[in-house]
């Protein structure tokens, strides 16, 4: 696990069944990756946009779960809202994603993703997730 990551725990099954896997840290935060593969396409050549959403919410949850470790809490986490937008097709190629903390508060938190593949000013889809702590 890369340095500064030591307390995030391991990614979910789901998230490890389609290869996702941290990267890297931007600013404290874990980035995420996915190779393209025969998990992830879905029309030729394409990253199925199922594999992109999956692929932005374990980012949003590991960005999460990075803040509430440094800060000495462990919650539960349970989504209450998560919206996907889609902005371009992902192609056969790595992408990568990080979440942003936009509020954490006592028993909620915001958070946006974005995934990128070459240039991450220019990325493929985005997230905004309302996740419940309790």
């Amino acid at each position: 696990m890369p340095e500064g990551q030591e307390g995030l725990e391991e990614l979910p099954a789901y998230a490890r069944s389609l290869g996702i896997a941290v990267s890297g840290e931007d600013a404290g935060m874990p980035v995420l990756t996915v190779d393209f593969g025969p998990m992830v396409e879905g029309r030729p050549a394409h990253f199925h946009g199922g594999a992109t959403a999956g692929l932005l919410e374990t980012a949003g949850y590991a960005a999460l779960r990075t803040a509430l470790l440094a800060a000495g809490r462990d919650p539960q986490l349970k989504p209450i809202n998560i919206t996907v937008q889609y902005l371009a097709a992902g192609k056969s190629k790595p992408s990568f994603a990080i979440g942003r903390i936009t509020r954490l508060g006592r028993r909620n938190a915001n958070v946006t993703v974005e995934a990128w593949q070459d240039d991450r000013s220019r990325p493929i889809a985005t997230a905004v997730m309302n996740i419940l702590m309790v």
